[in-house]
């Protein structure tokens, strides 16, 4: 971000902000505590014992790392042999957007096709059925494990039943479903879902709870509904260089974020700033790429009306259109106001 950018109304992001008030007030109210490290203090014990509750699962693992690709990198390499890989929609975030973490670990992603972000269980099927319908799959990488994230890197949610599917494909071939949550937040809190903390924790083997993109300054939780699955997770964490020695910072957000529903009430603001931006779009009778019910909105933009706007205005570019049109995505966060958004179509109204 250029010095620039520091005038602009920015919706590159939901990771931009620092962190919710009340997580900065446990920090600093805590902050000469002396307490054990690498999570084993009292405060990561409470906030494990309070996500093992939303989850409804009492005999969870729960262990907090830094960041996404952290996380990411850190379970499926835990996860998969050696000579597997992990199957990902192509649009995955670590397919397109983690620096081939998962490569650098010796696995390869094995990318199938998306719907609207999504992967889809009957494609998921047919590719294992072809792998080992092939006489020469003893020389390819065999499939290992499925990655999803909710919401997807386009904002779309996985339904109940849609997630259900995935789950009987991966447990009737063996195989684990891992779940980035990134964004949950935002997928909890939009009145389109229809899957809860507690029916992710028994359709998938492992998943992560996003606090970096969902008002944590950091950090994620990483879930283990059955903590045999991965049973010394801790040292592979350790491995891998993602052990925070100061594991208390990590448990503080998260007690705090599940704490009287916080989390749900920040993933709630993303969404209903998002509306009224979305809202905002169709008036000024701006082209949505396809409807997307969570933070992250995709506009299709001239692209001399996209060089206009980003004079004074911070969106991501996503994909090209065709010669004269750019796809562009607009995020709201946890602290997005309504004041923001009517600042950023102030700005489109001026510029289209």
């Amino acid at each position: 971000m250029s010095a620039n950018d520091t005038e602009k109304i920015l919706f590159l992001s939901d990771y931009m902000e620092g962190a919710h008030p009340s997580i900065l007030k446990r920090l600093a109210d805590t902050n000469l505590e002396k307490t054990a490290g690498y999570g084993t203090d009292d405060y990561c014990e409470e906030a494990r014992n309070k996500i093992r509750l939303e989850c409804g699962c009492p005999a969870a693992a729960v262990h907090f790392l830094v960041g996404g690709t952290q996380a990411n990198a850190t379970v499926i390499d835990a996860l998969l042999r050696l000579y597997q890989g992990v199957i990902s929609a192509d649009t995955g975030h670590i397919n397109g957007h983690e620096a081939g973490a998962i490569e650098a670990s010796g696995h390869k992603v094995l990318a199938l096709p998306h719907l609207f972000g999504k992967l889809e269980a009957q494609k998921i099927k047919s590719y294992m059925d072809d792998f080992y319908n092939d006489d020469n799959h003893s020389h390819m990488v065999m499939p290992g494990m499925v990655y999803i994230s909710q919401p997807t890197e386009y904002g779309t949610l996985y339904s109940l039943s849609e997630l259900k599917a995935i789950s009987e494909v991966c447990r009737q071939r063996h195989i684990p479903l891992y779940m980035d949550g990134a964004r949950l937040a935002y997928a909890l809190a939009c009145p389109e879902n229809d899957v809860t903390l507690k029916d992710i924790a028994s359709l998938c083997d492992v998943f992560y709870i996003g606090g970096t993109k969902c008002g944590a300054l950091f950090g994620e939780a990483v879930v283990l509904p059955q903590p045999s699955i991965i049973p010394e997770f801790f040292t592979i964490v350790k491995q891998h260089g993602a052990l925070l020695a100061k594991g208390r910072i990590l448990g503080l957000q998260f007690d705090a974020l599940f704490t009287d529903n916080l989390y749900y009430q920040l993933g709630k603001n993303a969404i209903e700033t998002a509306d009224r931006l979305r809202k905002g779009l169709q008036t000024l009778n701006m082209t949505l790429y396809f409807p997307t019910p969570t933070n992250q909105i995709f506009v299709v933009m001239e692209n001399e009306q996209m060089k206009k706007l980003s004079s004074c205005a911070g969106f991501g570019f996503w994909e090209k259109y065709d010669d004269k049109r750019t796809v562009v995505r607009f995020v709201t966060s946890w602290a997005t106001t309504p004041e923001d958004v009517d600042t950023l179509l102030d700005s489109l109204s001026r510029h289209i």
